[in-house]
């Protein structure tokens, strides 16, 4: 067995899953790559593979990307059972064959959730994070230019978190590992960056019960407080977001029962 630490070229078997359609049935198909750099990325080792796949007359295999620099959440495959793979606060365009070790076979299937259906072989479709981002993620307050922004006095302690908080991706880890598929914290994340800030007040109540709501819509479930999210977050999010996701839905909720015309408060946050 060659280190995982060593320039030596190494071969694995990769185990993907193939699945020809959201409505075709799936399968897992293995594939032999040899000769690989070590310091080649997990995607660039999935260019290898197509590449030798599309020369053979076979059909590639189909996953999505487009930074490969850990910025866009788009990368989203789940390797060897854990989201994004091995290693800790990275995409799966971060990672590195050098994580393997010669020989090794290795499994790389899509994100599994309901809300997050298979669109073909490593893609899902996540459309759903967007409507979620839809309900309740914006602001109408005008803030003006970046200057006339920045010079409205926040807390720094506030301004940290809500850096924090705004780092999320959106791509789907915390889905992926939470064993009820729960949105908790990714919606927590939306929740809380503009929870934080002077800008986010006005719509704030409105915001957590809308997107809360639309999170319950889509099919998410609830979260049981085993903090799988947090481990798989690429940006390495804190589960605290979900306690004060929490505090926000049920002072909303109590406000909100007061005043009968309000909107619904859906079916509750955790």
């Amino acid at each position: 067995m060659v280190a995982a630490n060593s320039t030596a070229p190494l071969s694995i078997t990769l185990r993907v899953w193939r699945q020809a359609g959201p409505n075709q049935p799936g399968q897992f198909v293995d594939y032999q790559s040899k000769d690989l750099s070590p310091n080649m990325s997990f995607l660039e080792m999935l260019d290898v593979v197509n590449d030798q796949l599309t020369a053979k007359g076979e059909e590639p295999i189909a996953f999505a990307h487009d930074c490969r620099e850990g910025i866009c959440g788009t990368c989203s495959c789940t390797i060897n059972g854990k989201p994004h793979g091995p290693g800790k606060g990275v995409a799966t365009c971060q990672v590195y064959m050098r994580s393997f070790r010669d020989g090794d076979v290795v499994t790389v299937e899509p994100f599994r959730a309901a809300a997050f259906p298979v669109i073909k072989d490593l893609i899902t479709d996540r459309s759903a994070f967007d409507k979620i981002q839809q309900a309740g993620g914006y602001i109408t307050a005008r803030a003006g230019s970046a200057p006339d922004a920045n010079a409205i006095p926040v807390p720094k302690p506030d301004a940290d978190l809500a850096m924090d908080a705004a780092t999320c991706i959106g791509c789907g880890a915390c889905v992926a590992a939470c064993k009820n598929a729960s949105a908790m914290l990714f919606v927590a994340a939306k929740v809380s960056h503009l929870g934080l800030v002077p800008q986010g007040q006005a719509e704030r109540d409105k915001r957590v019960l809308a997107m809360v709501s639309t999170m319950d819509e889509l099919g998410f479930g609830n979260c049981t407080n085993q903090y799988e999210c947090s481990a798989a977050c690429p940006k390495l999010i804190s589960h605290d977001f979900i306690a004060r996701l929490n505090r926000d839905y049920f002072n909303a909720s109590l406000r909100a029962s007061f005043q009968p015309e309000s909107q619904s408060t859906g079916g509750g946050a955790g």
